[in-house]
């Protein structure tokens, strides 16, 4: 995997005319620690669906999480829930931890081509969170876990799904992401593919499986500002 860089050549990007987000510490970064509200909502939300301990939900949603690629997902497999209650739970958070970055606007603004955003959220999650940071209106569209029909990411048939529906090529496109995970199938796609790491985390801790690993042969590139970075093929 290639060294952590803020200033990849534009050459290497001049092909791409779809340029594919992730949402949760990929637009934002790590330390804003936003998913920290919502998991915290999730772990309530199984509590009160099986009558657990704290610990014990928590426990269980991680597991869902690993297993199945969400905890949703999961729920739905094992317990037959409705998502539409979960997902409103898990996203009732506060999106004032989010400022206006108009540098990062104006560095999404200038890439040639369309922009989209594509999340195992929800579409209304990621309205609030891209209207926060002041980028929503320069995305095409968004790309959410309903429109998935509920089968997140890392699932091939859902990246499929998503080309398919907005007619992407995958070898003029590329593909942000902050795990890596999620980039094997971009990449055996053809999409040129960039891992967000984190910066700062702080007392904010990464799981493991959640890191970049210095072998992983589905990472093109790898930064830890994604505004310096678009600003730099912009450049070229």
């Amino acid at each position: 995997m290639p060294h952590l860089t803020a200033s990849p050549d534009p050459a290497a990007f001049a092909h791409v005319r779809d340029w594919v987000f992730d949402l949760d510490n990929t637009l934002y970064p790590h330390h804003v620690n936003l998913f920290s509200q919502i998991d915290r909502n999730m772990t309530d939300f199984v509590m009160d669906l099986l009558q657990m301990e704290r610990e014990e939900a928590r426990a269980l949603q991680k597991r869902y999480y690993h297993e199945h690629g969400t905890t949703l997902k999961g729920l739905m497999m094992h317990h037959g829930i409705s998502p539409d209650a979960f997902l409103e739970k898990a996203h009732a958070i506060d999106y004032s931890a989010l400022l206006p970055h108009p540098e990062l606007g104006d560095a999404i603004k200038a890439l040639p081509g369309r922009k989209f955003i594509f999340t195992n959220g929800t579409v209304a999650h990621a309205q609030a969170a891209a209207r926060a940071l002041g980028i929503l209106d320069h995305f095409d569209d968004i790309f959410d876990i309903v429109a998935a029909e509920y089968v997140p990411k890392p699932a091939g048939e859902t990246y499929n799904k998503f080309a398919h529906l907005n007619r992407i090529d995958a070898k003029h496109a590329a593909m942000f992401e902050d795990l890596p995970r999620n980039l094997a199938v971009p990449r055996s796609l053809g999409m040129t593919t960039v891992l967000l790491v984190p910066r700062n985390l702080g007392d904010f801790v990464i799981e493991r499986w959640e890191q970049a690993d210095d072998a992983d042969p589905n990472v093109d590139y790898m930064t830890d500002d994604l505004t310096g970075f678009l600003q730099s093929l912009m450049a070229g």
